[in-house]
């Protein structure tokens, strides 16, 4: 029989299709003997920073000597990235043997109807689960996809739950103010599991968490404003993301999950997250893609390159507040060098530029990324600061084309 191509496997399975529920996901978790079930778990949702949360959360449990897993989304360049033990990416046989595993136990999601057929999302939740429990991890860091409430992960029982800064994003399916968002994401909160939420949420959202968290019989705490020790991710929002980090790592304590402060300070001053203000063959690299996330981007700007001009090349999706991300940006930037994101979900680049030039930024339409980097790098000249952001979709295609380092 022909080995399992991993990815074209995960490729069938359509990666935009999204059924909300947490029904297919239990019954695969039943099937497959609850895997997550033997290792504790830190959940973590939110909008803006739950990845970064989790890269320093993982770090910290590694440093404390602990065998650690981490499952996060999306991936920048290669799908290996989301499913990581001890900070080495699934191989693609492993990865391989883990979807058959899955295919295994649930014949029901080839041979039952649509409403049987795992989504990509979950299969992809499902395998990253399975190969933890293969690899006897001690903790898992587990990141939400998206939202919370109807979201795969939260099929699993937490020992801890976080919640990272809250904006307004997917609000075709989340709502279209913070309150309802928070709603959202504070249905990852579970009876008697400490919940831990990032001290600035918006107004109106910190009291949704809260009231959600005393419905649900969730222990409440609010993490620190900042992390006043070295924190290796870049940007001044890190601090509170560090914060938060510290603050759910401390109360796995209850869990029986002991990190030590002194290995939660060296997760935090040695975490690594690529694509996030990252420096990548002269460029600066965010995957900035809301409005929030281009606030953070225009307020570490200055405060890196202190001076310089920036000229940044820039696409989003189609379903992203466009509008609300130039605005942020345009008083940070020099030009903005417009390229199409490598997704069918993708907005024209051609359709930003009346707006961006609205906020007083020059803007250029280029063909191809390669093209706008070029003649950003050009337009820069000795002085100013390249950028890539708008989108994750654009900055894993900036980060392949830019040399990453090899996956592992």
């Amino acid at each position: 029989m022909k080995p399992l191509d991993p990815h074209a496997y995960l490729s069938s399975l359509q990666p935009l299709a999204m059924r909300f529920g947490l029904e297919r996901m239990e019954r695969a978790l039943d099937a497959l003997g609850h895997p997550e079930r033997g290792y504790r778990v830190l959940h973590v949702g939110g909008t803006n920073g739950k990845g970064s949360t989790c890269a320093m959360a993982a770090a910290a449990l590694r440093e404390a000597g602990l065998r650690t897993g981490l499952y996060t989304s999306p991936h920048l360049v290669r799908f290996n990235e989301r499913i990581q033990v001890d900070g080495v990416e699934i191989s693609d046989a492993v990865l391989a043997a883990a979807l058959e595993a899955v295919r295994r136990a649930c014949p029901w999601h080839e041979a039952g109807g649509e409403a049987d057929r795992l989504t990509y999302f979950e299969v992809a939740t499902l395998a990253g689960l399975l190969h933890l429990a293969d690899a006897r991890v001690d903790a898992a860091v587990i990141e939400v996809g998206l939202g919370g409430r109807f979201d795969a992960t939260n099929a699993i029982r937490p020992a801890v739950t976080a919640i990272a800064r809250i904006g307004l994003d997917h609000t075709q399916l989340l709502g279209d103010t913070v309150e309802r968002v928070a709603f959202e994401k504070a249905g990852i909160f579970k009876p008697g599991v400490p919940a831990v939420v990032h001290a600035a949420q918006p107004p109106g959202a910190l009291g949704v968490l809260r009231a959600e968290a005393a419905r649900r019989g969730a222990p409440f705490v609010v993490a620190g404003e900042a992390w006043d020790g070295p924190v290796a991710l870049r940007g001044p929002h890190q601090r509170a993301n560090a914060a938060l980090a510290a603050a759910a790592l401390r109360a796995l304590a209850g869990a029986g999950v002991a990190v030590p402060e002194d290995a939660i300070a060296r997760g935090i001053a040695g975490a690594r997250w690529p694509g996030r203000l990252e420096e990548l063959g002269g460029v600066l690299l965010d995957g900035a893609h809301n409005p929030q996330g281009a606030a953070a981007l225009a307020a570490a700007l200055p405060a890196l390159h202190p001076g310089r001009p920036v000229e940044l090349v820039f696409g989003v999706l189609a379903d992203k507040d466009h509008a609300g991300m130039l605005a942020a940006l345009a008083p940070a930037v020099r030009r903005l060098h417009l390229v199409t994101p490598p997704s069918p979900r993708a907005r024209p680049a051609p359709e930003l530029r009346a707006l961006a030039e609205a906020h007083g930024v020059a803007a250029d339409v280029h063909e191809g990324l390669a093209e706008a980097i070029a003649c950003a790098r050009a337009a820069a000249g000795e002085d100013g600061v390249v950028g890539v952001a708008g989108s994750l979709y654009l900055v894993g295609e900036a980060r392949a084309l830019l040399g990453a380092p090899a996956p592992g």
